[in-house]
């Protein structure tokens, strides 16, 4: 999987936190709260990113509504696993993760484990 680019992320990120359907206009807005950026310029990579299947949308009216096809932890755990992808020894790079790793995310790495656990006996 790719990494969003810069504005796709800042797009995305907006989709994420509001998780609802919101118009570009609504995108450009929040944007342009913190720096300039054209309404037009927020269409194209919007449209970009609905072409790529990040999002879904729908007509309301005369705008398209948009939403996120996977959440933002999904995002994520593709980026892991490609990441993982790029080692020889996947069980190495593991290793080197996890002892990056705080002892919150240890804990909620533990409990990520057990509850894939339990998933699988069911």
């Amino acid at each position: 999987m790719r990494r969003l680019g810069d504005l796709e992320a800042e797009i995305m990120d907006r989709f994420w936190t509001w998780n609802r359907p919101a118009t570009v206009r609504e995108v450009v807005d929040d944007i342009n709260r913190a720096r300039t950026v054209a309404y037009t310029t927020v269409m194209t990579v919007t449209n970009i990113l609905y072409n790529k299947g990040w999002l879904l949308r729908g007509k309301q009216g005369r705008a398209w509504l948009y939403s996120p096809v996977r959440s933002r932890e999904a995002y994520a755990a593709a980026l892991m696993e490609d990441g993982l992808g790029e080692s020889r020894d996947r069980s190495a790079a593991l290793v080197h993760f996890v002892e990056n790793m705080s002892e919150d995310e240890v804990a909620a790495l533990r409990e990520a484990l057990r509850s894939v656990g339990r998933q699988a006996k069911v």
